[in-house]
């Protein structure tokens, strides 16, 4: 069994290898999870009890006897359980960090015989076995065996030569309510979304760029200001990539598999 902490589109991609490939997967998401790229998340079961991606399906579980019966329909298996309590009772022999915070939220190497984490926060060798880079860039998905994966820039991957204009963060803390869908083809200014403050105002969401709107936060969650809340593809023609897993997160994947698999073939 393989626990996988987080349920976003990264940590998705390596979830879906991983069913895939014929593992028992359980991941452990939050209360209410604020994914973005929404239509490849299976953090979208909590909300709606399950979820596809590509094919492969995340059931909503409450115990472990549901945890059992969602593994033995090769169904992905997913629990909220933000502080990771399940993995003491489910005795897994890997437990991979996909949360990306940036930071380490309680993973160390005692949870498993084999533990792997994604992106900075974390010292391979010390917090955990192994260590993901996942920073774009030619050593995406290296395999890091001792220190750290490089620090977060907060700067987006380029598309088409367009960076930190594709994305969108909030002004204001407040619940938002969503006026373009995922998949939306957008232009430059639109009203995307409104952000409701603590005086009960309007604050536009608007687009910064021409595109596709490739990912927006869930209708009514609550944000805090400066959080990042929506993500424009500016490849008009790239509609399709809204609804499969990104090359970033496949390339990820198969550097987490590579490790699983060294670790049940030594």
């Amino acid at each position: 069994m393989i626990v996988v902490r987080g349920a976003g589109d990264l940590a998705s991609g390596v979830i879906h290898r991983l069913n895939r490939c014929g593992f028992d997967v359980v991941c452990l998401e939050v209360e209410k999870p604020l994914a973005i790229r929404r239509n490849v998340s299976f953090s979208e079961a909590v909300y709606e009890g399950e979820f596809s991606v590509e094919g492969v399906c995340a059931k909503l579980c409450n115990n472990i006897e549901e945890i059992k019966k969602a593994i033995k329909d090769k169904n992905v298996a997913l629990v909220v359980d933000e502080k990771g309590e399940y993995i003491k009772y489910l005795k897994p022999d890997i437990v991979i960090d996909c949360i990306l915070a940036k930071k380490n939220l309680g993973t160390n190497k005692d949870m498993a015989k084999l533990t792997i984490a994604l992106g900075p926060g974390f010292c391979a060798g010390k917090d955990v076995d192994i260590v993901i880079e996942t920073m774009r860039g030619h050593n995406l998905g290296k395999i890091i065996n001792s220190g750290y994966a490089l620090k977060n820039t907060s700067t987006p991957g380029v598309i088409n030569g367009i960076g930190k204009e594709r994305v969108g963060y909030a002004k204001e803390s407040g619940i938002i309510e969503n006026i373009a869908s995922i998949g939306s083809v957008v232009k430059k200014d639109e009203v995307l979304a409104y952000i409701i403050n603590k005086d009960n105002e309007k604050i536009d969401v608007k687009a910064n760029i021409d595109g596709v709107l490739r990912g927006i936060i869930r209708n009514k969650s609550n944000i805090v200001k400066g959080l990042k809340i929506l993500d424009i593809d500016p490849r008009i023609e790239e509609v399709s990539n809204c609804y499969t897993i990104s090359d970033k997160a496949r390339c990820i994947a198969g550097s987490v598999l590579e490790e699983v698999v060294r670790f049940y073939n030594k």
